[in-house]
């Protein structure tokens, strides 16, 4: 006589395979949305670029959800996203992100933050681009507190024409 509490061979397999089917689902809509939350944070992974007929580099930049300008570039050839504030005296790099970087800490000074009063040290990129437009030699600072971000301040913007209409932002470099 057979055990009314032991399932059928093939019913076990079936559960198995609903339960397969569904976790592989939530990894997938997991992947998905991660992926599309990185684009409304930066919608500018793969900014447009160009040349005008002056022979300036422009990259065009689209505001995020949040009403920032966030763009995808490099430090020194290593890929960095950067958050574009003209209330920052420098770029603001973390210090995971100096030693991903290979930046070196300088001296030490106080700056002024939102947060306080907070210990920074000086360094230079040697490089740093975003689509079409590189620059060189960059004065910038190593946040050690600071969440992994890179703040794209005014030692960066300063060589740079910004023209905002509407959600989007013109970057414009005349390079030498």
């Amino acid at each position: 006589m057979e055990n009314p509490q032991q399932s059928p061979p093939g019913k076990t397999f079936g559960k198995g395979m609903w339960i397969a089917f569904w976790l592989i689902g939530l990894v997938m809509l997991t992947l998905l949305f991660g992926e599309q939350e990185k684009g409304w944070f930066n919608p500018n992974q793969a900014p447009e670029y160009r040349i005008t007929a002056e022979g300036a580099q422009e990259v065009i930049l689209t505001r995020n959800r949040q009403g920032h300008y966030v763009v995808s570039g490099s430090i020194n050839g290593k890929n960095a996203d950067f958050l574009l504030d003209t209330g920052a005296t420098d770029v603001v790099v973390s210090g995971n992100f100096a030693q991903k970087f290979g930046l070196k800490r300088g001296r030490p000074s106080i700056a002024a933050t939102a947060n306080g009063n907070v210990t920074v040290y000086s360094t230079r990129i040697e490089q740093l681009s975003i689509g079409n437009i590189t620059l060189v030699q960059v004065n910038a600072s190593i946040n050690p507190g600071m969440d992994d971000f890179i703040l794209l301040g005014m030692s960066a913007l300063k060589q740079i024409e910004l023209t905002q209409r509407g959600d989007t932002l013109t970057l414009r470099y005349f390079p030498n």
